[in-house]
């Protein structure tokens, strides 16, 4: 199966189990470092969807990260914290937990997205959640840099 087809898969519920299974792939090994290309191109679908699953996919594979390609499409992923669907913005900021946790040297590049980032474009209700989630990152990395 073509991973990134699968991705783009018109059926989102199908796409959706197929992440959950690649990020719980990704979790366990290495195996899918080698399509983190194919998951940074994914950032340029017209589907919010697709955007958030490569968005996520990538930084699932910060563990494994040796060759610092998340440190070279960081500017690319990060603008995925201006995209106009909160929902998405939402799991981007979830998704960077992990970056966080893996590549503490891109915590700065973060950190600059964060402090920049107008959540007035969003619907009122959806405002707390966002800076929620930011207070929440921003709180790992805080530890992280203590320990």
């Amino acid at each position: 199966m073509n991973i990134v087809a699968g991705l783009q898969n018109k059926n989102n519920t199908e796409a959706y189990q197929l992440l959950l299974l690649l990020e719980k792939e990704s979790a366990e090994s290495d195996a899918l470092y080698g399509n983190f290309e194919d998951f940074v191109g994914l950032l340029k679908n017209k589907s919010s969807f697709v955007r958030t699953r490569g968005f996520r996919l990538a930084c699932a594979q910060a563990r494994w990260d040796v060759e610092d390609k998340l440190a070279a499409n960081m500017e690319m992923l990060l603008d995925m914290l201006d995209d106009e669907k909160p929902t998405a913005v939402r799991q981007c900021l979830e998704a960077l937990q992990g970056v966080v946790r893996y590549k503490p040297q891109l915590v700065g590049d973060i950190e600059k997205r964060l402090d920049t980032m107008d959540l007035k474009k969003y619907k009122d209700s959806m405002r707390p959640l966002i800076a929620a989630d930011m207070a929440a990152l921003r709180e790992l990395y805080g530890k992280e840099s203590v320990t």
